[in-house]
């Protein structure tokens, strides 16, 4: 009698320290643990305030299987108030510091040219801007200088964005919201490889949630050929946010978290560089379903 043939083996999630070459030779959809070291995030806001508390939560997340710690100072939540500078600097420098010394591949998530600068001599080898470089004129060209630990710029994270946190429920008008997001983060990508950023160390994100609201997010992941249109890695960021939560009634209440997951599984399937998720084993299955569902393809 002959035995059945043994499953496929489950893809070995990775730690890309250095990242490229190009973006850690990935074959498969990395996963990025978000870590917010703030007292007024929407979903862990002072969770992980002290700084012992937020290198446990990062270890954390790097053992459950997170190929990039992504590590933010200022809420980004609709209606937050923005931090200081030297606030911002005080929270993240420390933990990037000492994450990236464990060989830990370290994002940081700023708006702030100073906070990159400082951030990439502590040992960042990304900067996740969710602003483009619009918040802060200098971002890209300081980006473009600066240089990571392994001698290369950092990589940087180019996010669709209309304006601060107060404002931008507000800008959720579009002629047509997935064609449009894929323009105005077309023209920033072009705007920051202008100020000296090498484009093959730009990766794009579309920014659910940020100046969406709702549907209009459902419609940028559904017409997903519009964001392969600027043929870069894709940042996926839908984790715990509104439009998941809206799914469901109070009757049928469903974790966000698992929601998340569906959707990192989806982004996979579709070929995304990384989900940046709070929940990390969730997202870190779904990835391996996803990646064996294309190996066999």
């Amino acid at each position: 009698m002959t035995s059945a043939p043994a499953p496929p083996p489950v893809p070995a999630v990775r730690h890309p320290a250095g990242l490229p070459p190009h973006l850690a030779a990935r074959e498969d959809t990395l996963v990025m643990g978000i870590l917010n070291i703030t007292a007024d995030s929407f979903s862990d806001g002072g969770a992980h305030l002290a700084p012992a508390d937020a290198l446990e939560h990062g270890r954390r997340l790097a053992a459950q299987g997170a190929a990039i710690i992504d590590i933010g100072g200022e809420s980004t939540r609709p209606g937050a108030a923005r931090v200081s500078a030297e606030d911002e600097l005080a929270r993240v420098i420390p933990a990037v510091r000492a994450l990236s010394a464990e060989g830990i591949c370290v994002s940081v998530d700023t708006m702030r040219a100073v906070v990159a600068e400082e951030s990439v001599k502590a040992g960042a080898i990304i900067i996740n801007d969710v602003s483009g470089g619009l918040a802060d004129p200098a971002m890209g060209t300081t980006c473009a200088r600066a240089r990571t630990r392994l001698g290369e710029p950092p990589v940087y994270v180019a996010m669709h964005w209309r304006g601060h946190s107060d404002v931008m429920v507000a800008r959720d008008v579009y002629d047509d919201v997935a064609a449009d997001t894929a323009r105005e983060l077309g023209e920033r990508i072009d705007a920051l490889v202008a100020d000296g950023i090498e484009r093959d160390r730009i990766v794009a994100d579309p920014g659910l949630g940020f100046a969406k609201n709702g549907a209009s997010n459902w419609e940028v992941l559904a017409r997903w050929e519009q964001m392969e249109a600027f043929d870069l890695p894709l940042l996926i960021g839908a984790s715990r946010k509104r439009f998941v939560q809206a799914l469901f009634t109070e009757e049928l209440a469903v974790d966000r978290d698992h929601a998340t997951a569906a959707i990192s599984a989806y982004s996979a399937l579709h070929g995304a560089w990384c989900v940046r998720v709070h929940d990390v084993p969730g997202s870190v299955a779904a990835v391996a379903v996803a990646a064996a569902l294309r190996e066999h393809a």
